[in-house]
Order: structure tokens, then C-alpha cells, then sequence
């Protein structure tokens, strides 16, 4: 049988990549990924590909430089191939946070990054929820920028979060427009804490705006990194108030003291979706919940697939 669109992944998130295949409805493509013993990748595609469409899972998440490679090596095998197109789909793009230079003689790493994916072959990358949105600017290649918060809100429904009596919370002032989005969606008002970062992973909370007295907050962000940020926000809001703070965040990253500080936290329930996957984190922290993204970017796959309009699923 002649296949059209075969989907492959990487070792970063199998779990992601069988949801998607499975909402297409297509098995996931032969790969074989190994390590030699020096560490350096193989790649070996074991199904014919020529003019097929092919499109690979793989968050870039850690070990950030390891999914990375294995990625582009990836990529490299389908263009060698002669593969038809070569869709990257990143769940998390990592080196998102690198995005300009915030001090002399620094790096833009995001750039160089969207620079390896494309001169590795890759014909069009997807993402969802990236740190900055200019990143877009940064490819030569058609990019698909898709957010969770379909996924996200429905969630916030089913647990009674909307309305007056809950309010949205911006941990800072980059992320009003996000939180502006979800206080509109759930007919919500709106509070921002005006937050100070001395040095990287080190916030420090200043002050509140906005009235959260007496109802339940919903701290919205695009990642939970360290959870400083975040725990610091809850701490700020309940003592305004707040009868309850619950946390939404596209990627659960938890690098360092996380999940300690969450269990430490006063927060009622975290949020988050499975661009990085938490298998191992669930078990440690019984408040989070994981909510899967396969049926959002097995959408978009099928309709890249056919040419027709993802436009709707960028909201």
C-alpha cells in the first residue's frame, strides 16, 4: 500500500506521538534510534518515504540537547530519503527563552536554532504556546503556532472556574495579553502581579493588581519552570484574599527544586498539558493534572496533510 503521510517521533515523548497517530489514524512510522557507545545518534527509517508527508513528534525539552540532535539527524534521514515534506511538530521548543540578547556578547539561541531545523531540511515546524511569539520571525519556513487553551479552558469549565467569582492572575506583566484571553473566555476579571527578576529563576513579588478578595484565582502562564515564580504568585494572592489558587501552564519544564515547592505550595490543583511529558512527576505531586494535547495537534497534522486552513486551532 502506497502511504501519503506517515507520522514519526522521537524518544522525547512517545506517549504524544501514538495519541496523534492514532487521532490521524495511522500507525507510527518505522524509526530506529540508537547511541553508539561514544553517545552519538543513529537514525535509521525502516518504511519507504519517497514523496510521502512525513511528520515528526519531538519536544525539545530535556535533555534539551539530546532531543534536539536527535531530531535534526531525524530530519536529515527523511530529506536524505527524498521524503515529499518534512513537518517538525515541537510540542515545547526549547531555547525559547534565548530569544534576544539581554546582555553584551550574548548569544540568540532561538535563532540558532530555527536555523539548524531548516538548513537540516525540515519544510515547515509547528509548535504550541511558544515563550515569545516573535520566534515565528525567526524561520524562512512556513511556522504554525498553536495554543493550548481550548484544551486549557474546557478543563477550567469542567471545575467550575468562571465567572465573578473567579478571578484570571498574570504572574507578570508579559503575560497579561495570555490571561486577558482566558478572563474573556471564561467572563472572568483580571488581576496582574507586578513582579521584579533580579537574576535568572529569582523572582521577587512587588505588588497586586487588581481585586482577587474572596474569590478563586487561576494563575495562567506558559510554563512552570522552577515554580518560584509561580509559588511566589499564590503566596501573593491568597494573602489579598483569595480563598483558593489553582495554577494553568501550557509546559510543566519542573527543572530543580519544582516539584518540592509545589507539594510545599499552598496551590489547590496545577494544571498543565503533555507538550512535555510528566509521567514520572504525576507520582510526586498529586496535585497536578495532565491534560493531552494529541487530539489538538492530530488535527492540525490532518489538515496540513490535506491543505486546508488551521487558522481556527491557532486560538
Amino acid at each position: 500500500m502506497n502511504k501519503t503521510l506517515t507520522i514519526f517521533g522521537g524518544n522525547s515523548n512517545p506517549n504524544l506521538t501514538r495519541e496523534v497517530a492514532q487521532y490521524v489514524g495511522t500507525p507510527v512510522g518505522d524509526a530506529r534510534i540508537d547511541r553508539f557507545s561514544d553517545g552519538e545518534i543513529f537514525v535509521e527509517i525502516g518504511e519507504n518515504v519517497r514523496n510521502v508527508n512525513c511528520f515528526i513528534v519531538q519536544s525539545t525539552c530535556s535533555p534539551p540537547n539530546r532531543n534536539l540532535m536527535e531530531l535534526l539527524i531525524m530530519i536529515d534521514a527523511l530529506k536524505r530519503a527524498s521524503a515529499g515534506s518534512i513537518v517538525a511538530i515541537v510540542p515545547y521548543f526549547g531555547y525559547a527563552r534565548q530569544d534576544r540578547k539581554v546582555k553584551p556578547r550574548t548569544p540568540i539561541s532561538a535563532k540558532l536554532v530555527a536555523d539548524l531545523l531548516t538548513t537540516a531540511g525540515a519544510t515547515r515546524v509547528l509548535s504550541v504556546e511558544l515563550h515569545a511569539g516573535q520566534i515565528q520571525g525567526f524561520f524562512n519556513i512556513p511556522f504554525d503556532h498553536l495554543f493550548a487553551t481550548p484544551v486549557l479552558r474546557e478543563k477550567l469549565e469542567r471545575e467550575g472556574l468562571r465567572g465573578e467569582s473567579t478571578v484570571i492572575v498574570s504572574p507578570d506583566a508579559g503575560g497579561v495579553e495570555r490571561a486577558r484571553a482566558y478572563s474573556k473566555a471564561l467572563d472572568c476579571p483580571l488581576a496582574i502581579i507586578d513582579k521584579r527578576r533580579d537574576k535568572p529563576n529569582v523572582s521577587q513579588v512587588l505588588n497586586l493588581i487588581g481585586d482577587v478578595k474572596g474569590k478563586r484565582a487561576v494563575i495562567i502562564d506558559d510554563m512552570i519552570d522552577t515554580a518560584g515564580t509561580l509559588c511566589n504568585a499564590a503566596k501573593a494572592v491568597m494573602d489579598h484574599g483569595a480563598t483558593e489558587v489553582f495554577a494553568v501552564a501550557t509546559h510543566g519544564v519542573f527543572s530543580g527544586p519544582a516539584i518540592e515547592r509545589l507539594n510545599n505550595s499552598i496551590l489547590k490543583k496545577i494544571f498543565v498539558t503533555d507538550t512535555i511529558p510528566q509521567d514520572d512527576r504525576v507520582s510526586l505531586c498529586d496535585r497536578l493534572e495532565v491534560l493531552g494535547l494529541g487530539s489538538l495537534l492530530g488535527e492540525a497534522v490532518k489538515r496540513i496533510h490535506h491543505g486546508d486552513s488551521i487558522s481556527s486551532l491557532f486560538h
